[in-house]
């Protein structure tokens, strides 16, 4: 029928039939139920500008709650308790959650057999971050060895390879583990402050680490400790 229309020379038809097309092109596109559980209420993060860590996306959880807790007060408790699950824990698809902005809304509750729990569907808005390779990052360093470094931003753990560090540095042991340039004039130990480049990450379901370098213009220390 659809091709019949697009056949015909009458442009009312031709016109109707693009409608037709489009009308379907839309409710072909548009997201199931099982979709809007998975999905951000935001574009994807694939679909986001990669100079952007920081997402604001919509997620669902099921909680379960102690009758203990029933009574007038039974949303603030499972809120209270939704933000101590989830605040500060990482989702190898989302990032890091960061801070719990609002909840959407709160489901039916089901009650589970033989413990008298109940289980409430929560959709909640959160701030997330998650890094992508090619982000510049300032992070604080942690520990030093031959290998390398590791330096933290935020809840992100990142590693500097030796091989991704400057030549004119050198690794100098000792008390206090640090690459410092021929001249002395820059180092790099614990707790420097490092603008660094991520040029990769590994994803794990609970966990992102990261691979960053400082051989690159603009990066290094940007804040020595020994300095002050």
């Amino acid at each position: 029928m659809i091709i019949y229309r697009l056949c015909n020379k009458n442009p009312i038809e031709k016109k109707e039939t693009k409608q037709v097309l489009l009308n379907s092109t839309l409710e072909s596109s548009r997201p199931t139920d099982d979709d809007r559980r998975t999905s951000p209420k935001f574009p994807p993060l694939r679909c986001l500008q990669r100079d952007k860590m920081f997402f604001h996306i919509l997620l669902e959880r099921n909680m379960q709650l102690h009758p203990r807790h029933f009574g007038r007060n039974l949303r603030e408790h499972l809120i209270s308790k939704l933000m101590k699950d989830v605040e500060g824990t990482c989702s190898g698809r989302h990032g890091f959650v960061v801070a719990i902005t609002g909840v959407d809304s709160i489901g039916k509750g089901l009650i589970r057999d033989g413990t008298g729990f109940v289980t409430f569907p929560v959709k909640y808005q959160c701030v997330v971050f998650r890094p992508f390779k090619g982000e510049i990052l300032e992070a604080v360093v942690t520990m030093v060895n031959k290998m390398g470094f590791f330096a933290e931003a935020g809840p992100v753990q990142i590693f500097v390879s030796n091989h991704l560090i400057p030549d004119d540095m050198e690794f100098q042991s000792g008390d206090m583990p640090n690459y410092t340039t021929s001249d002395g004039s820059v180092k790099i130990q614990k707790d420097s402050e490092v603008r660094l480049k991520i040029i990769g990450t590994r994803v794990d379901a609970t966990e992102i680490f990261c691979i960053g370098t400082i051989k690159d213009d603009f990066l290094g220390v940007i804040n020595d400790p020994s300095a002050v």
